[in-house]
């Protein structure tokens, strides 16, 4: 599902990172532990496109990153990666449900109220749906996250140390929702994180 080899990237000439080889198969977890500036973000956000001009060779899905134009990489990441970022960068303006409705519609997709009802009931916060995402508590906003990575049922889902905001409670939560939505859609999951 995702193959990694001779990768690294530079943010300036005087900072180059280098990433060791590997491979992830479809439906594995994958964690990417190490502390605050080791390149973990930068890793998510190559293998999920978001960076590009980069050396050596990244592998999604058969596709070989680098052979896709903007618009095309654009299409593939909606209809194939889900992301989990550490802010969730849910839009202040809009309510739960049409922040999650914003992510069939940027990957070209058809609108489906009903697969909204459905991750609402999986994330725990049917009773959100119409709220304004600034009436949500910090788990409740992660979690709604975590529903809009997942609402094009993704073969790949990036989470970017998805609990270094919240609270025990609130981080098993998460968790057990990554966990049990990786399974459920047979996706591949990779995490970033510093917390052990």
């Amino acid at each position: 599902m995702i193959s990694v080899s001779n990768l690294a990237f530079s943010y300036s000439p005087a900072s180059s990172i280098a990433f060791p080889d590997f491979s992830i198969g479809r439906g594995q977890h994958f964690l990417l532990l190490g502390e605050s500036g080791s390149g973990k973000t930068t890793l998510l956000h190559l293998i999920g496109g978001l960076l590009r001009n980069y050396s050596g060779m990244i592998n999604v899905d058969n596709v070989e990153l680098s052979t896709l134009t903007e618009s095309a990489l654009d299409k593939f990441r909606g209809k194939h990666i889900g992301f989990v970022f550490q802010r969730n960068h849910l839009i202040d303006a809009l309510s739960v449900e049409k922040n999650l409705m914003l992510s069939t519609y940027l990957a070209g997709l058809p609108a489906n109220k009903q697969k909204v009802s459905e991750i609402l009931v999986s994330v725990g916060l049917t009773d959100k749906r119409s709220h304004n995402v600034t009436e949500l508590s910090q788990g409740q906003a992660q979690r709604i996250a975590i529903a809009r990575a997942l609402m094009n049922n993704p073969s790949i889902l990036l989470a970017d140390e998805p609990t270094s905001a919240l609270d025990d409670k609130n981080c098993e939560i998460v968790i057990k929702l990554l966990l049990d939505a990786a399974g459920a859609n047979n996706s591949t999951l990779v995490v970033a994180t510093h917390d052990h």
